[in-house]
């Protein structure tokens, strides 16, 4: 290689490899087609190596690809950190934050508490995904990951910013019809209203009550990936939930819902989880202080 690569074009390329497409790269950067595949082709002659497989529809990284585009994230990241480092008011953060979240979380918590950190710190890009699926922050270059539950992933780090719990609970009018379940294991003949988690074994639910942590496996006629349809659902008498008191704790104090088996629950606290390479982040750093203190 005879020549570095320029950080413009490494950008790029990780553009690219995250719209896994050229058009759709060229489409949120404002560019044309024709610039995307020059810079790439540009970047691939500056390497000597082949980065992308290509197709009519989508590209994929080829095995020399992979290491460029990891080496590229360090590289980008890095330089972003040392314009954090020389910065003249380091609790002022700037540049692009990514962060990613559930649905529901993200719609009624997260979305209202970087609202109010974009106004309050201008010289953010924020871009916020909402995602019930699980995320893998490097690959798909997250800064940030705001979940509900721990990450236990080696390479991540995790912060806690706010306690939680799920719960279970349904409509008083399913309970009339097929009756209150008096044990955790009476929950599997019950019709329960499962939920697809970013993160979990689905259709089993663990919770801790008076003998510690238990497990039981629940099924039902109706299942979905969004948690906001689950407790709708609810509403309408379909079933058994488990879900987080942020989401229910209105619908409980009005009756809408009855909490079943008060003396069970599921630890659910909030977590803001990044990659351990950002861990002296300024901007990292500020969001995930600040969205702790916005859920206080």
């Amino acid at each position: 290689m005879k020549n570095a690569p320029l950080l413009e074009d490494l950008e790029l390329f990780c553009a690219v490899v995250r719209h896994r497409s050229f058009t759709a790269t060229a489409r949120a950067l404002g560019v044309s087609n024709a610039y995307v595949s020059k810079r790439v082709a540009v970047l691939e002659t500056t390497l000597a190596v082949r980065l992308l497989h290509r197709t009519t529809r989508t590209v994929a990284l080829t095995e020399q690809g992979q290491v460029v585009h990891g080496w590229a994230l360090r590289i980008l990241e890095d330089v972003q950190q040392l314009g954090e480092a020389v910065s003249a008011e380091r609790q002022e953060p700037v540049g692009l934050l990514r962060i990613c979240t559930s649905s529901g979380f993200g719609r009624n918590r997260v979305s209202p508490a970087l609202s109010a950190l974009a106004l309050r710190y201008p010289a953010l890009e924020i871009q916020l995904e909402l995602l019930d699926r699980a995320v893998d922050l490097i690959a798909e270059e997250f800064h940030l990951d705001i979940r509900v539950g721990q990450a236990d992933e080696p390479h991540l780090i995790s912060r806690r910013i706010a306690a939680n719990a799920r719960v279970l609970c349904a409509a008083p009018a399913y309970l009339e019809r097929h009756g209150t379940p008096q044990t955790l294991a009476a929950l599997a003949a019950h019709r329960c209203i499962v939920i697809r988690e970013r993160h979990g074994d689905f259709g089993r639910w663990v919770l801790r009550g008076p003998r510690g942590e238990e497990s039981v496996k629940v099924s039902g006629p109706l299942s979905a990936s969004n948690g906001e349809v689950v407790h709708q659902w609810a509403l309408d008498g379909h079933g058994i939930i488990l879900r987080s008191l942020w989401d229910v704790a209105p619908a409980l104090a009005r009756g809408d819902l009855v909490r079943l088996l008060p003396d069970y629950a599921q630890p659910a606290d909030v977590y803001a989880v990044y990659p351990s390479r950002l861990s002296a982040s300024a901007k990292v750093r500020v969001c995930t202080e600040f969205i702790e203190a916005y859920l206080a």
